[in-house]
């Protein structure tokens, strides 16, 4: 069976292409609320007062980090929202992925960061803690971007 993409119009397209993304963020989304929230909440925990100097910026720029890939995530609904009766989806479009990629990357990055607060505060072993938090890196940054550039890669040698 052929590709149905083949079959549609530049309008069909351009609502097919918004749909789509607009329900990866839907998925996305919950995600690095539930991040944030967390972050929200450790100052509150009594423990929290015990932490390193390193620990407590680990934390801060992890903070900020979640908070900018909730806004980079959530950008697309407030663009689109705007613009949406003014004929400019496809603009909409290129915008809110501009938008959904980088907001992936800060979230690659937050991520990284709570992983890295966590195990800096479980383990005395840099080394684990380095380990642990390149590691999480890595597997994100070859799922989401590294996998896809290869097959985008493979795709134009076809």
């Amino acid at each position: 069976m052929g590709d149905p993409s083949h079959d549609e119009d530049e309008t069909e397209r351009t609502e097919r292409q918004l749909i789509e993304l607009l329900n990866e963020l839907r998925v996305v989304i919950p995600g690095v609320q539930v991040l944030f929230a967390f972050l929200l909440t450790i100052p509150f925990n009594q423990r929290f007062a015990r932490v390193s100097e390193f620990q407590q910026t680990v934390y801060f720029v992890t903070l900020l980090l979640s908070a900018l890939a909730t806004a980079l995530l959530l950008a697309p609904t407030g663009y689109h929202r705007i613009l949406f009766h003014k004929g400019q989806r496809k603009h909409i479009i290129e915008a809110a992925n501009r938008f959904a990629i980088a907001g992936l990357a800060v979230l690659c990055l937050a991520i990284t960061g709570a992983v890295l607060l966590i195990t800096d505060f479980l383990y005395s072993s840099k080394v684990l803690v380095a380990t642990v938090a390149c590691g999480t890196f890595l597997v994100m940054v070859s799922l989401w971007i590294v996998v896809p550039l290869v097959r985008r890669a493979s795709l134009k040698l076809e």
